[in-house]
C-alpha cells in the first residue's frame, strides 16, 4: 500500500498531537527537512500555548488543539495565523484526528490521554503512527481490531525495529521477539544502591534524549516492561515470546527470531528520528536526517540479561502483561502516579514498584469492554496508588 497523501501535490498532510514534547519535536525536524514530502495540518499540545502559537505560524496550520481548557485566555493565542482554529480541551484534540485533510496522525501524547485519540484516528480511517505507549498498554483490546498492518505504524525504536525485521516474512514462522534494552543508566547497581537514586541522576539517560516520565522508566526498565505489552499486542505473540536482552551501546533496536533459527536485526543510531521519519515515508525511504554508523570503529555490541530482582518495575509489567484484560491499565496508572511522585522528591526511585506492586494486588482484573471502563479502572487506581504513597510515610 502506499501511502502518499491524496492531495494533488503529492504531500503527506499529517496531524502531531503532543506537538512540543520530544516526539512531537523531533517529528517536526522531520517534517522541516522533508518539506516537498510532509505537510504538518493540525497540531497539538498540552499546555504550551506560546510554543504551539509559533510552530502554528511556522507551519502554517489550520487546526491547534489545546488540551488545558485553562488555557482559553492566553494572551499569546493573539498571534496564531489568520484562519487556524483553536479549540480546547480533550475533545478538541481527540477531533483532529477525525479531520477531512488529513492522511496520517503522529500520536505521540504522553500517558493515558493518547488511548482516545488512537481510538478515534483508526476509527475515522486514518494512518496512525504510534508513539504513545498507553493506547496498546492500557486499550490494546480495543486498538489492535480497529488496526491493519499498514494503518498502524508503531514509532518506538524497538517496535519499528521489529515491524521492519517482519516485512516480506510469514509471522506466523517467527518463533520470538528479541526486545533490546540500553539497560538504563544504574545497570550493575544493588537494589540498596538503586534506593538512593535521586531525579536528577535518573533522568540522565545514557544513549536517548526523551521527555522525564518517559526516562524514568527507562532507568527503571518499566519501560521495557511496557513495551513487551505493546509488541505483544502489535505482533499478536504472547508476552512470553517477548525475550528482553540489554544491548548497551543501543545500535540493535530489536530482532526476530524465526523457527529455522535465523533472525533478522534492525541496526542503525540512537536517534528517534529514524523510526519517526520511517512512519512518515513508508514504503519507501527518505534520506537519512541524522549522522551514519561506521561499524568499522563501532569496537563491540555487548548482550546482557535484565536483573529482574532489581529492577522490579520490569517483573511487574511482564506480570501485568500475561494477566491481561484490565490488569495492564491498572498497573500502568500506578506507575504514572509513582514515577511523579518520584520526580517531585516525594518518595524513593525504589518506591515506585512498591506502589505498583501494592495496586496491582488489589485489582480485580476484567476483560476489557470500552474506553470507559478502562477510565474508571485508571482513576480508581490513580486513587489506589496515591494511598499506596501516603503509607510508604
Amino acid at each position: 500500500m502506499g501511502r502518499s497523501c491524496s492531495n494533488s501535490d503529492g504531500c503527506q498532510r499529517i496531524a502531531v498531537l503532543g506537538a512540543t514534547g520530544s516526539i512531537g519535536t523531533q517529528t517536526l525536524d522531520v517534517a522541516r527537512r522533508h518539506p516537498d514530502l510532509v505537510k504538518v495540518v493540525s497540531l497539538a499540545v498540552n499546555s504550551h500555548v506560546e510554543k504551539a502559537v509559533c510552530l502554528a505560524r511556522e507551519f502554517g496550520v489550520g487546526n491547534l488543539a489545546i488540551g488545558d481548557e485553562s488555557r482559553r485566555d492566553d494572551p499569546a493565542l493573539a498571534g496564531l495565523p489568520a484562519g487556524c482554529r483553536v479549540g480546547f480541551g480533550p475533545e478538541a484534540v481527540r477531533e483532529l484526528a477525525q479531520l477531512d485533510g488529513t492522511d496520517l496522525v503522529l500520536n505521540a501524547l504522553m500517558g493515558a490521554a493518547g488511548l482516545e485519540a488512537s481510538y478515534a484516528t483508526l476509527k475515522a480511517g486514518k494512518v496512525l503512527a504510534l508513539a504513545n505507549k498507553e493506547s496498546l498498554v492500557v486499550g490494546g483490546d480495543l486498538i489492535m481490531p480497529l488496526a491493519t498492518h499498514e494503518t498502524l505504524l508503531p514509532v518506538d525504536s524497538e517496535h519499528s525495529a521489529i515491524y521492519q525485521c517482519y516485512l516480506g516474512e510469514n509471522p506466523a514462522e517467527a518463533y520470538r521477539i528479541w526486545l533490546t534494552c540500553s539497560g538504563g543508566p544504574f545497570r550493575g547497581m544493588t537494589r540498596d544502591e538503586l534506593a538512593q537514586v535521586t531525579a536528577e541522576q535518573a533522568l540522565a539517560h545514557p544513549t536517548w534524549t526523551m521527555g522525564p516520565k518517559i526516562t524514568i522508566d527507562s532507568s527503571t526498565l518499566m519501560n521495557k516492561g511496557l513495551e513487551a505489552i505493546e509488541a505483544h499486542h502489535l505482533f499478536n505473540v504472547p508476552v512470553d515470546k517477548v525475550k528482553i536482552v540489554i544491548q548497551p551501546q543501543s545500535c540493535i533496536h530489536s530482532m526476530v527470531e524465526y523457527v529455522d533459527g535465523s533472525i533478522k536485526a534492525h541496526l542503525g543510531a540512537a536517534d528517534m528520528r529514524i523510526p519517526i521519519q520511517f512512519a512518515l515515508s513508508y514504503p519507501h525511504r527518505w534520506e537519512t536526517p541524522c549522522p551514519r554508523i561506521d561499524f568499522a570503529t563501532l569496537g563491540k555490541l555487548d548482550f546482557f540479561e535484565p536483573d529482574y530482582e532489581t529492577f522490579r518495575c520490569l517483573t511487574l509489567a511482564l506480570d501485568a502483561g500475561r494477566t491481561g484484560g484490565t490488569m495492564p491499565c491498572a498497573m500502568s496508572a500506578a506507575n504514572e502516579v509513582a514515577v511523579a511522585a518520584f520526580l517531585a522528591g516525594r518518595c524513593r526511585l525504589t518506591d515506585i514498584d512498591a506502589v505498583v506492586q501494592t495496586v496491582m494486588e488489589a485489582h480485580r482484573t476484567a476483560p476489557v469492554e470500552s474506553i470507559a471502563q478502562l477510565e474508571e479502572v485508571d482513576a480508581e487506581s490513580r486513587r489506589a496508588a496515591s494511598a499506596a504513597l501516603l503509607a510508604l510515610g
